[in-house]
């Protein structure tokens, strides 16, 4: 597939790196010469230095015979420009990034749709979703659903509290009997592995796992956690993402929102009816004592500071908060993060490479979900007839090393994966992937 990405900054070299890894054609366009230098030396796509809102720009890029055009950049006008003038000169496909939640709404969609922009992505409102969604569901540190919820996908950090350290799968399913839920990765000291019957799970491990709705009780006893109730919450930073859970909780928690702009605490406090608006600065550990932190079930740190985030989080776990999320923009700190205890860390880039990455591959992809902290998809593939996944069973089909099968939707009823069992023709599959190998799978689906 011949891509086009419009990026600056991050999360248009995160894209790069992600799709180019999937055998696609890119080519990044960007005005600063020094960002597409190190695109060049560290990625094998095509450079173009200069504007996406330049028509000369877009043809030099080879537009007319792009499947996807992408644009990315921080402000969200010149990407709406660029989308419109790609589609106009021939792209097939046009997504742009957006923060202004006006844009998202339905008739202000269609009109851009009308006018060559096919979808809209706001990684705020994402992550904002991501976050309401973590409060809800306390026990896990990251959580997605597949197929409406009849298969789900948790992350869980391993601690003293788990009763299956030093365990290996194979071990656990003696002990435990037959379990609703298969476990598809395994994060260690930087590294995923792809666990079998004798991967045996070790302190700090960061697990990925797929349940159905009723492994997930039994996930949360063999994980040593139980489901908390969130009554009072803090956030630190009030803006999109911030406001968005504040405005989205608040009928249901008690919360209170610091937010060190003076002017954006007057407009929090007219859109906000029953969230405590506190004017100050989350650094300031006599203003967090003052305002009671020690007494919060959750804390989420979601300013443009990814440092501040971290500090505050750590700070609020040694007053003993429950649960902390912390928005991070920098890729490379969310290892880190994860490591020394923040419970759950959001990163807009990624959130926003999930919903993107959906147009880039070549088969029917339901969902799919980019993790935080590992260099992998988890993806939820519909089956059609004919399709190589469909002429064996689990056990005997040739699948891609580093991709895994965790579980399958048959109409209304969910099934963990083994080996024995057939998949059919309109099964939704989820499928651990790493990306060296989401291509074959695709193609197996197809």
């Amino acid at each position: 597939m011949n891509i086009i990405i419009a990026g600056d900054g991050e999360m248009g070299s995160h894209l790069a790196k992600l799709l180019s890894g999937e055998s696609h054609n890119i080519t990044m366009i960007n005005p600063n010469k020094d960002f597409i230098d190190e695109m060049d030396s560290n990625l094998d796509i095509m450079t173009l230095t200069g504007y996406a809102t330049q028509v000369s720009i877009l043809k030099s890029a080879g537009i007319e015979k792009a499947s996807l055009f992408i644009s990315v950049m921080h402000y969200e006008e010149p990407n709406l420009l660029a989308c419109i003038l790609a589609k106009r000169l021939g792209a097939k496909r046009c997504i742009a990034r957006v923060s202004n939640v006006e844009n998202l709404q339905p008739e202000i969609k269609k009109m851009y749709n009308e006018l060559g922009v096919d979808n809209l992505v706001s990684p705020e409102r994402i992550a904002s979703s991501e976050i309401i969604k973590l409060i809800k569901h306390t026990a896990a540190d990251e959580i997605f659903d597949f197929s409406g919820g009849k298969l789900t996908l948790f992350s869980l950090k391993l601690d003293q509290r788990a009763l299956i350290i030093d365990k290996t799968l194979r071990e656990i399913a003696l002990d435990y009997g037959d379990m609703g839920f298969r476990a598809v990765a395994l994060h260690r000291k930087g590294k995923t592995i792809i666990p079998n019957g004798n991967t045996r799970f070790m302190l700090g491990d960061m697990a990925y796992i797929i349940t159905k709705r009723d492994g997930i009780d039994q996930i949360l006893k063999m994980s040593g956690r139980q489901k908390e109730t969130i009554k009072n919450m803090m956030i630190v930073g009030g803006g999109r993402i911030g406001r968005n859970v504040a405005l989205n909780l608040e009928e249901e928690v008690n919360v209170k929102l610091i937010e060190l702009d003076k002017e954006r605490c007057y407009a929090l406090s007219d859109l906000l009816g029953k969230t405590l608006i506190i004017h100050g600065d989350s650094r300031d550990v006599s203003l967090l004592e003052d305002e009671n932190i020690q007494s919060m079930d959750a804390f989420v740190s979601v300013t443009r500071d990814s440092e501040a985030n971290i500090l505050t989080c750590l700070l609020a776990k040694r007053y003993g908060v429950k649960k902390t999320i912390a928005l991070i923009e920098n890729i490379d700190f969310i290892d880190v993060a994860q490591s020394i205890g923040i419970d759950t860390i959001i990163n807009k880039k990624l959130i926003a490479a999930s919903y993107i990455e959906n147009f880039a591959i070549e088969a029917d992809v339901k969902a799919i979900k980019v993790l935080s902290g590992v260099d992998a998809d988890v993806l939820e593939l519909e089956v059609h007839e004919n399709s190589e996944v469909t002429r064996s069973p689990i056990f005997k089909l040739k699948f891609p090393e580093g991709a895994l099968i965790g579980g399958i939707v048959r109409g209304e009823e969910a099934f963990i994966a083994d080996g024995n069992f057939q998949i059919e023709n309109g099964d939704k599959v989820v499928v651990f992937c790493l990306p060296s190998s989401i291509k074959k799978v695709t193609k197996m689906f197809n």
